[in-house]
């Protein structure tokens, strides 16, 4: 069977009407549900099923109705420009230009070194999967052909238990006919990043907008109070350069009421020329982007009740509607939108705040609190998620959202609702301070003389993320104590990195290199090497302590994981991105180390230059580890009788993220202080 094209382009339709492309500044109207049980539209904003909207053939029927008659025709996307190559812009602009081949995607960023990086081996981000989609939709990719029906059939676990009865979403197991061969044509790269801003912004129908918006540090509401510095910039050039009836995005995570500011700054540069603007807040987590926008579990899309409020809503809705099923968009006012992030993540920080004081409580009772959160997690009413104790969140969003929405709590004259969430805040700085505190007590309150290893330096496992680690406030707190040596290694980060930022955010001094007492090390083994204490700060598999033999093998029973086949393809319009990602990863699954190219469909990544310095980094470290352009590869769980003899007595492990079995290491002779649980 011959595919000749994934996805057919969409045919053009009468655009928008300009005179009605104005924002209601008036934020009014409940948001109460009002459609039929298991819609996701909310008033006063009518369903986008009631738009046509022009969709490529493998997307019709997600958001088409017949009922036009009143309502503003939706205008084609072909081109999207995203402002700003981040963590939030480059993940998700790589994702909408996978998964929509007809819409060319551009990414713009003034910062050369970024766009160079993200053109390259070397993207500036580490996410998993990542590449697979880069590979694809920034590189095109080559004609490949693939028979229509499973190679192996799935084998029974371990345990026993077949996978064979696990369904897919890509269609049926069942003979319908289209057994032969398939054939995907090559496909051209739709994904460009460049710093050629002002120029692709005038090109663009849909501008998202995806700059950071970091907390105020001086001035006015400075602690608190979110940084628009960034974001009223790139405001004014896309007022200047938007070309008429541009769909103007907010990706990024604003203040309430910041879409008013949009408008009036475009209105000011630009009057009487029509944009629209949309609220539509990113929902990722470091580490699992990728998965998060290939699975969306909601998409959130925030205008104004407005005909062409609602038809620029239903425009970005049909980008998504590529692969998003019409249950998962969510559609509100867009004043609702731009709190609604806020919120999302002040509940999930509020939630590790909360178990975090119970953590507390726990280390004074004797109490467990793994099994406490174990006990009240079996509630349905509560739920198991975000119930892991440590040492506090990190990461770019929790403490500055929780931040924004107290300032505007306050702004509004409601303080106790600010106290209320500066509270949580609060306990996250109290976390991290009590288990530094814990360090210094059981090391007989001193730390002079004495070698310290911190394991783990980005906020969170499977991320290069390092934003507001939780790590650099521990070593700042132990740094204070006047220790021999602080050692730092982090599997996931690179060490030249991970140097730079320790002398941005410590000062330079600290840094061995400067004749301070921070040494960044490439390898876990000599960071613990000669230490009195070894501090385990992020949650890396690689620092939990499964048994591990003389040959680095982890002793336990491997239960293979089954990535079911997801053929045969039914249908004659051939296979979507996402089902040909699905193959793809089931292939790649059955071969020994993983096969990068199983379908044969990778074009040649980008060439580097002779002195590229992330190419010389991945010879000195090696590959397994380090770099952005491949998956993280475990170098395997850490031998802990191997660093028992490393360190030196009374081998002390500080567990701040409970991933040691107690039980196990005290058995090979180390003493070891866990959060949540009583100490000695």
């Amino acid at each position: 069977m011959a595919i000749t094209n994934l996805r057919s382009p969409p045919t053009p339709v009468v655009d928008v009407d300009e005179e009605s492309a104005t924002l209601d500044g008036s934020g009014s109207g409940s948001t109460a549900p009002t459609t039929p049980e298991g819609s996701m539209c909310f008033s006063p904003l009518p369903p986008l099923d009631d738009f046509p909207v022009n969709l490529p053939p493998r997307s019709q029927g997600k958001l088409n109705s017949t009922s036009t008659t009143s309502l503003a025709p939706v205008p084609p996307v072909r081109n999207i420009c995203c402002v700003g190559a981040g963590y939030v812009g480059g993940p998700t602009a790589a994702v909408i230009a996978f998964q929509n081949p007809h819409i060319r995607v551009t990414v713009v960023d003034r910062d050369e070194k970024r766009i160079r990086r993200w053109n390259s081996r070397h993207p500036p981000i580490y996410e998993p999967g990542l590449n697979d989609i880069l590979r694809v939709a920034r590189d095109g990719s080559r004609e490949c052909v693939f028979p229509n029906q499973p190679s192996t059939q799935p084998e029974a676990g371990e345990d026993g238990a077949s996978d064979s009865s696990i369904s897919s979403d890509c269609g049926s197991q069942s003979d319908d006919g289209s057994r032969g061969p398939i054939t995907i044509p090559a496909r051209q790269p739709n994904l460009f990043f460049t710093t050629e801003v002002a120029k692709c912004i005038s090109e663009a129908d849909i501008v998202l907008v995806a700059v950071n918006t970091p907390t105020k540090y001086r001035g006015a509401g400075a602690g608190s109070a979110t940084d628009m510095t960034a974001f009223e910039a790139v405001t004014a050039v896309v007022a200047q350069h938007a070309r008429p009836g541009a769909i103007i995005v907010e990706k990024s995570t604003v203040p309430v009421r910041t879409a008013d500011f949009v408008q009036e700054t475009l209105a000011l540069h630009r009057p009487n020329t029509p944009f629209t603007v949309l609220s539509n807040p990113e929902f990722l987590a470091a580490g699992t982007a990728i998965q998060d926008l290939l699975t969306v579990d909601r998409i959130l899309i925030g205008s104004s009740p407005t005909p062409a409020g609602l038809a620029a809503a239903a425009a970005l809705a049909s980008v998504y509607a590529s692969w998003v099923p019409r249950s998962r968009i969510l559609t509100t006012n867009v004043f609702s939108s731009e709190l609604a992030k806020l919120v999302a993540n002040s509940m999930l920080a509020q939630r590790i705040s909360s178990i975090n004081s119970i953590a507390a409580v726990c280390e004074a009772t004797g109490a467990d609190v793994d099994e406490v959160a174990r006990a009240i997690g079996a509630d349905p009413r509560i739920g198991p998620k975000f119930l892991k104790a440590g040492i506090g969140f990190g990461g770019s969003c929790f403490k500055k959202d929780v931040l924004s929405l107290a300032y505007l709590a306050e702004s509004l004259r409601l303080p106790e609702v600010a106290d209320y969430w500066r509270a949580v805040i609060g306990m996250n700085e109290f976390a991290r301070d009590r288990f530094a505190a814990r360090v210094v007590r059981c090391l007989n309150n001193t730390l002079v003389g004495k070698k310290l290893a911190v394991l783990g330096y980005a906020f969170k496992k499977d991320t290069n993320d390092t934003r507001e680690s939780p790590a650099v406030d521990i070593i700042r707190s132990l740094l204070e104590e006047g220790p021999r040596e602080v050692a730092v290694f982090d599997p996931c980060c690179v060490p030249e990195m991970m140097r730079e930022e320790i002398g941005r955010f410590l000062g330079a001094e600290v840094l061995s290199g400067n004749g301070g007492c921070v040494v960044v090390y490439g390898d876990a083994y000599e960071a613990c090497s000669g230490a009195d204490a070894l501090l385990i700060t992020t949650e890396f598999d690689e620092f939990k302590n499964t048994p591990v033999g003389g040959d680095g093998v982890e002793k336990k029973k491997v239960v293979k994981k089954v990535v079911v086949d997801p053929r045969p393809f039914k249908g004659s319009e051939g296979p979507t991105e996402s089902e040909l990602l699905a193959l793809h990863n089931a292939l790649r699954a059955q071969v020994e180390g993983g096969d990068e190219d199983p379908l044969g469909r990778f074009n040649a990544m980008p060439s580097c230059d002779a002195g590229c310095m992330d190419c010389q980094l991945e010879k000195t470290t090696g590959a397994a580890g380090y770099g952005a352009s491949q998956q993280h590869v475990s170098k395997g769980r850490l031998d802990w009788s191997r660093i028992h003899g490393q360190m030196r007595r009374p081998h002390w492990v500080f567990d701040g993220r409970r991933v040691l079995d107690i039980e196990v290491m005290e058995k090979m002779g180390f003493r070891v202080e866990s959060v949540g649980r009583q100490g000695r």
